[in-house]
């Protein structure tokens, strides 16, 4: 029956359309992630703090309009808001190697294309995660996201990889157009899906957004699971966020790496994403998906204190190995959170929901990326790197705080809340049946069924490890 089923996921043939343009998306957005600060540090000769400035500008659009971008993609078509964003970041990505072949590249123009991809991204992640319950049976979310965290972290291995190549090869600014090209890859896949989704609800009273932003931040807040897994998201982000900023620097300033190898060295992390991606359903099934979660995290967390072990010569080896270990614990986790949360939260708040938890997750991106800056500067390269991973290596006893230590499984429905008012009854009117969860509409061409759960996917802005998703 498993073998049918795996089968049947990948004949589906909007499956294969969502996979291949988002795989290729990420292989673009990975080569960026290594072309983009060598552009700053070799190009331009930036300083750490302008480095860590850049990886900054790209999470700071989910700060700045991450709630209401939530609201708004709950009003709006998913499919044509995800066109738009991708359009844009590829006339935004072409205008870099533009402005170098004019020879007029600047830092404040890399930081503003940096922002401004940031903020197509905000909208792309938010309508894709919304977008992707009405292409795949929520019966194989959690297949389907193991599949896709894997392509992911193949095409971050490959990206980073090749990155490094393109950039040895072509020099870095080039390296750029091949993340625009990639763009153009998934627009064209999410045009040829066939599934459907129905036009968005619309109440029957307009409700003013700020209170649509208002009722997603409640759920959030008030839900005891989500509240305790945004928190260690936001914390572990914040950490894993500053010593990336500031990781291309060290590997060329302190280790003495060349531009080609960096790429190959920040690849090496990803193995672990890719093993994770494999070995968090047979975990899940064998320990329970929360104790599965608490045992990737609690076990691979300290690996990082690897990371500024790393020295000239053969202990370079120690960075990447550190890396991959945390890689896996993020990737599995993702895995079994992004199934959890399209299951867990009411679709019609699903939207607002993944905002509030995304502004909180990612908005501590830019901030960490700025600490990592700051930390690199006042402490020393070496020194900032110490703190940031001995955090990581403790931060997992956050998860601890609240309902997961008790529990095998992580909950597929939210629990029962008290009415809040005693409900009032007319004499003459029978009382209203409360409103049923909405099923997930399956796919157009459904005799096959499979797709990627987009709630752990993570936003395509350029990036070394796979953030967490809280």
């Amino acid at each position: 029956m498993n073998a049918r089923r795996r089968d049947g996921l990948l004949r589906q043939r909007d499956f294969r359309l969502l996979w291949a343009g988002e795989t290729t998306s990420r292989f673009g957005s990975n080569i960026t992630g290594v072309a983009m600060p060598l552009v700053a540090v070799v190009t331009l000769d930036a300083s750490t703090f302008w480095v860590s400035a850049l990886a900054a500008a790209a999470w700071l659009p989910w700060l700045l309009v991450g709630l209401p971008a939530g609201a708004w993609v709950d009003r709006l078509p998913r499919r044509p808001l995800m066109v738009a964003c991708n359009l844009g970041s590829l006339v935004l990505l072409l205008s870099v190697p533009a402005a170098a072949w004019l020879d007029v590249l600047t830092m404040t123009q890399l930081v503003v294309v940096s922002l401004l991809t940031g903020l197509a991204n905000v909208f792309f992640s938010i309508a894709y995660r919304v977008y992707v319950p009405f292409v795949v049976p929520r019966e194989h979310l959690t297949e389907a996201n193991a599949k896709l965290q894997g392509s992911e972290s193949a095409a971050q291995l490959a990206g980073l990889g090749g990155g490094g190549v393109l950039a040895g090869a072509f020099g870095a600014v080039n390296g750029l157009l091949a993340d625009a090209a990639t763009f153009l890859v998934s627009t064209l896949c999410l045009l040829g899906i066939r599934a459907r989704e129905p036009e968005p609800e619309r109440p029957e009273r307009p409700t003013a957004l700020r209170k649509e932003v208002a009722e997603g931040l409640r759920h959030t807040v008030r839900d005891p699971y989500l509240r305790v897994l945004t928190t260690y998201g936001t914390v572990t982000n914040l950490l894993l966020t500053g010593y990336q900023a500031i990781l291309t620097v060290f590997l060329v300033r302190e280790l003495h790496v060349g531009e080609a190898a960096v790429g190959w060295l920040l690849a090496g992390g990803s193995v672990g994403g890719l093993l994770g991606a494999v070995v968090a359903t047979p975990m899940a099934r064998r320990f329970g998906t929360a104790r599965g979660m608490l045992l990737c995290k609690f076990a691979t967390a300290p690996f990082g204190l690897l990371i500024p072990l790393a020295e000239p010569g053969w202990r370079v080896v120690l960075l990447p190995v550190g890396g991959a270990v945390l890689a896996l614990g993020v990737v599995s986790a993702n895995v079994i959170q992004g199934a959890f949360r399209q299951q867990y939260c009411p679709p019609q708040l699903l939207g607002r929901i993944t905002a509030s938890i995304s502004v909180a997750n990612f908005g501590a991106i830019p901030v960490g990326s700025l600490l990592g800056g700051v930390l690199g500067g006042l402490l020393g390269l070496r020194p900032a790197l110490w703190l940031l991973t001995a955090g990581l290596a403790v931060s997992s006893a956050l998860l601890l705080a609240g309902p997961l230590r008790a529990r095998r499984d992580l909950p597929t429905e939210p629990p029962a809340q008290p009415p809040t008012e005693p409900p009032t009854e007319s004499p003459t009117r029978s009382p209203v049946p409360p409103l049923a969860r909405p099923p997930v509409r399956p796919p157009a061409d459904s005799a096959e069924s499979g797709g990627p759960p987009g709630a752990a996917v993570a936003p395509r802005a350029s990036r070394y490890a796979v953030p967490e998703q809280g």
